[in-house]
């Protein structure tokens, strides 16, 4: 008998409703598929730390700032962690910091993750979206960063349905 190709599955939280259409796609794939489920959030303090050495941030506004992030990513990793309950998911949950692609794919690697999901419409928060160089419809930096240089299978999530899907899953 073949095992199955996906047992560990890591979605990329990011505050953006894409992200979260990514996680709805995650609970289901492990609802159905039975797998294991880790959420992540990454505060870019590598950015924080850059824009700081070039005196466009002061130390105190990147203190400040990334404590913002930090709550902001709990609170959506928290969101998360709420949804799959709803569906009867168990899942993980982790708070990263550090530079965003090269943490997920860190953190994929520590879950064993056979997939990396992440949301599909290229839409950031405008935090991300200035951190993470978004434009309009095509794929951040962080997205190719991960597609490029993930050790295991990277799906985006494109489904346009999965709100009304997850509603009656």
């Amino acid at each position: 008998m073949l095992k199955p190709l996906v047992h560990n599955v890591l979605v990329s939280i990011n505050g953006s409703e894409s992200s979260s259409r990514a996680a709805m796609y995650g609970i289901l794939m492990a609802k159905q598929q039975h797998l294991n489920l880790k959420f992540v959030y990454v505060v870019d303090t590598a950015t924080l730390k850059r824009l700081t050495i070039s005196h466009f941030l002061l130390e105190e506004e990147n203190v400040s700032f990334a404590q913002n992030l930090r709550a902001d990513g709990q609170k959506y990793l928290d969101y998360a962690m709420m949804l799959a309950k709803k569906k009867g998911v168990k899942a993980q949950a982790e708070l990263l910091e550090g530079s965003v692609w090269g943490e997920v794919i860190s953190a994929a690697d520590k879950f064993k993750a056979e997939l990396i999901l992440i949301g599909g419409s290229g839409t950031r928060t405008s935090v991300h979206a200035a951190a993470s160089g978004s434009t309009g419809g095509h794929f951040s930096l962080v997205d190719k960063e991960i597609i490029m240089n993930s050790h295991c299978s990277v799906m985006v999530v494109r489904e346009p349905k999965i709100e009304q899907l997850f509603r009656i899953a």
